[in-house]
């Protein structure tokens, strides 16, 4: 991760999300019969539209046509909620895989894997019989969504692929005036650009406009109450519609935690630290066999940071014509990618010995996967820039460098290893064109059914405390841990999480607070 990460940071929430997609679930079967939501409370549905303005897009029906394995629809939602004007309407894609057992249907499931910019509905294509238990996806449609300015859906774009590969390349530990002002060049690149693509969009991106569409959604689904999954920025998102629309909450979720309430700088700290810790495991782990950073947790950690400041002076070669060197830049967001899961770990290894020998192209290709970005240049979506154009209207920065420079003192005394990356990675929403009236606040959500709370204790991008904290804040919700390592539990961490979240969807069964898997 380079400055705060200029690919990272902010994205970190996002690979995250991505890498997590492909992982296989350890469900464990329902038993009892299923249960409606709301069948037990008979809480009002209070599905009235906000305004009468707003009423023809919550009257829309779906029209499903097959797309591959999935069926996909449109979603049309008005630019600006507060002034629906139809000529400027947004068009969000939805994709869903319907439930096995329609006969005995619990309604549906939206999902939405992180980012903010990771689609979800390559998230349904590529997690139809991983997401969820086996009884889950017996009993709803898991429906999937690409937000407004993501993907699919009316996707911002504000750099060209190969102003991208400078953004993600630059040096993100920047040692001297000069390095930070060419820093400061790509961050200005990067906002200017995404305003320069759509100057109207880039108002309207923020996480409270893309909840407000997925209650037209939850509407167009034909459900009374939105039962909801989302991990790592989605817990942002399902939190923030949980304290616009409490009492159309149903059975929601929320693994990895994100809170609407953390600062730009709360953000970068946390994840340095959790960054920090990930490393430390991944470094025991690393000793224990050939481990090409050193021979113990003390010297492997100082090994890599080694490996950085070499890289930054003397880029490797990548064998990729479209992106001839990894520069520091590309290979800490090739370290960062794998310590998502702890099943990485070993391909981490293995490129780190690669590229101790001189080549950088294992590193390169962890990168790209990070980037949504193909070997041979292009993009195959616009995470890495649907990431700041997103966040930067919820958490402003300052435009003032020695801020950062203050940041990456201070998180570096904390996070040797990532505190600087991470505290520089926020520059462009320093610098970012428009500011969104609602910046972070707590969430409360107050008359809401009960929220599932999930965190993981060594979770690299979402730190464990983050759960807490959003626990503590909303007044009706659970937590639920996970003692372990990797982004995210639901679905990837054991039969204790997962049977618990499992009974919770199906059952309405809430987890008893404070259950520790």
């Amino acid at each position: 991760m380079t400055t705060r990460p200029a690919a990272i940071s902010r994205a970190l929430t996002a690979a995250a999300a991505t890498l997590a997609l492909v992982l296989s679930a350890a469900a464990c079967t329902t038993t009892e019969a299923p249960v409606a939501p709301g069948a037990k409370t008979g809480i009002p549905a209070a599905t009235a539209p906000p305004t009468q303005a707003l009423a023809p897009y919550y009257a829309q029906k779906l029209d499903w046509k097959k797309c591959g394995a999935l069926e996909c629809a449109d979603l049309r939602v008005p630019l600006d909620h507060a002034a629906p004007d139809p000529a400027k309407d947004l068009t969000i894609k939805v994709a869903r895989v319907k439930a096995h057992d329609q006969a005995k249907r619990l309604g549906s499931l939206l999902v939405n894997p992180g980012g903010p910019g990771a689609s979800g509905i390559d998230y349904v294509r590529g997690g139809a019989e991983t997401i969820g238990g086996p009884e889950v996806r017996r009993y709803y449609d898991l429906v999937g969504f690409d937000p407004r300015g993501v993907a699919s859906s009316d996707p911002i774009d504000c750099l060209d692929d190969k102003a991208l590969d400078r953004f993600l390349a630059a040096d993100p530990t920047p040692d001297d005036a000069s390095e930070e002002q060419a820093l400061m060049t790509q961050a200005k690149a990067m906002a200017d650009g995404c305003e320069k693509d759509n100057p109207d969009l880039v108002k309207h991106l923020s996480t409270a406009d893309a909840a407000r569409d997925m209650d037209i959604l939850r509407a167009a689904v034909g459900d009374t109450q939105l039962n909801y999954l989302g991990k790592s920025y989605g817990t942002f998102l399902g939190a923030t519609y949980a304290d616009l629309f409490p009492k159309r909450v149903g059975r929601v979720v929320l693994d990895g935690v994100v809170p609407p309430d953390l600062t730009s700088a709360e953000l970068g700290e946390g994840q340095a630290r959790g960054f920090q810790i990930a490393t430390q495991a991944y470094v025991e782990d690393c000793v224990t066999e050939d481990c090409p950073l050193g021979s113990t947790p003390e010297a492997a950690l100082k090994g890599l940071d080694d490996f950085f400041t070499q890289v930054d002076r003397n880029p490797l070669p990548t064998g990729d014509p479209s992106a001839p060197l990894l520069t520091e830049g590309w290979a800490r967001l090739g370290v960062a990618v794998a310590l998502y899961d702890q099943g990485s770990w070993g391909i981490l290894t293995d490129a780190l010995k690669e590229a101790k020998a001189g080549n950088g192209s294992s590193l390169m290709q962890l990168a790209d996967a990070y980037a949504d970005r193909r070997p041979g240049g292009g993009y195959d979506g616009n995470l890495m820039e649907s990431i700041f154009a997103v966040n930067c209207l919820d958490r402003p920065d300052s435009p003032d460098l020695s801020a950062y420079e203050t940041y990456a003192k201070d998180f570096s005394a904390k996070a040797p290893t990532w505190g600087a990356n991470l505290a520089w990675g926020a520059l462009p929403c320093g610098v970012w064109p428009v500011k969104s009236a609602v910046g972070p606040h707590k969430i409360h959500a107050a008359g809401s059914e009960p929220i599932v709370v999930v965190g993981t204790t060594r979770d690299p991008a979402t730190i464990y405390e983050w759960s807490k904290r959003l626990r503590d804040q909303l007044d009706n919700a659970v937590l639920v841990s996970f003692d372990g390592d990797g982004h995210t539990a639901y679905g990837r961490s054991n039969t204790c999480v997962d049977s618990a979240i499992d009974a919770f969807y199906v059952q309405g069964r809430v987890p008893k607070d404070g259950l520790k898997c």
